[in-house]
């Protein structure tokens, strides 16, 4: 009987660990693909139809075209500065209000439940959208991509859920020392909430970041042009990848070394790369976060 458990326990491994080896392959090769293809010569690149697994003609060539351009400097500059500033100001808005929120003596609690819920799920969409950021003079402005995404009801559920793990008798021992409600929160409750606050920062961080909606709907600027912006006129438009491939010939590169679509690439693994570095430094913190806001509201 154990052997028969063994050898089925065995099966199920195999075919296990051969279906997450897929998996991971099937998400990890575009990725690949479009790293090999940065990195590779674009005649060279042009005449094999594309490259498999490594460079056959290595270059940094379209990463020079890439930094060439002007625009990019501006657009890491607007997009790190949105991101820092927009994850921060989110953290602080919508971790105040779950702490709020937590409390079940809050006057009010139960109306603030329902329009928070209303949100989740209705919205006024994109004119009315468009008109009320025009009536409050945030079009072509920078906190138009900061104050409409201080705070999400979702992400004030979470926060909800890990606050109310904290024993009362925390804040209840603080207050008796004479600790206000901003000190009790800011010295006691963000030290231990460290985990919610990683995996809350991780996702802000990321729709910061990647957003190219905002940029593209509520700005008119270059100067409010974010990287995904920049990235995707690259890839949508030939002639915008044209143009640095008819530049590079002013920096002393052959033009046969780069093309439109290894130019394309090489700003898709620019603009994919840094914040896939943050992610390390959040990973202890990701698993146990999300768990904690999943299992209790």
């Amino acid at each position: 009987m154990k052997y028969d458990k063994s050898r089925t326990d065995l099966v199920f491994n195999f075919f296990n660990i051969l279906l997450m080896l897929v998996i991971v392959f099937v998400t990890l090769y575009p990725f690949w693909f479009a790293t090999v293809g940065s990195f590779n010569e674009g005649l060279d690149y042009m005449r094999r139809r594309g490259v498999s697994f490594w460079p056959s003609a290595f270059t940094f060539d379209n990463y020079r075209v890439v930094f060439m351009e002007h625009g990019i400097l501006n657009s890491f500059e607007i997009t790190i500065y949105r991101t820092i500033v927009g994850t921060i100001t989110h953290l602080i808005v919508t971790s105040l209000f779950a702490y709020a929120f937590s409390k079940k003596y809050l006057v009010g609690r139960n109306f603030y439940a329902v329009i928070g819920l209303v949100t989740m799920f209705f919205s006024g969409g994109l004119i009315p959208a468009f008109l009320l950021r025009q009536y409050l003079g945030l079009l072509d402005t920078f906190w138009v991509f900061i104050i409409p995404a201080m705070i999400n009801f979702w992400n004030v559920i979470i926060f909800r859920a890990f606050f109310q793990e904290i024993p009362d008798s925390i804040s209840e021992s603080a207050k008796i020392d004479g600790a206000g409600e901003y000190r009790i929160f800011f010295n006691l409750i963000v030290p231990l909430s460290l985990p919610v606050f990683a995996v809350i920062a991780l996702f802000v961080g990321v729709f910061h970041w990647n957003d190219f909606w905002v940029p593209m709907v509520f700005t008119r600027s270059e100067r409010y042009e974010t990287i995904q912006l920049f990235l995707m006129s690259i890839i949508r438009t030939r002639e915008a990848a044209s143009a640095l491939q008819a530049q590079a010939a002013g920096i002393g590169i052959a033009r046969g070394a780069v093309n439109p679509l290894t130019i394309q690439m090489a700003t898709m693994i620019v603009t994919t790369v840094p914040i896939m570095i943050v992610y390390p430094f959040l990973q202890k913190y990701f698993v146990k976060g999300i768990m904690i806001g999943s299992v209790k509201g």
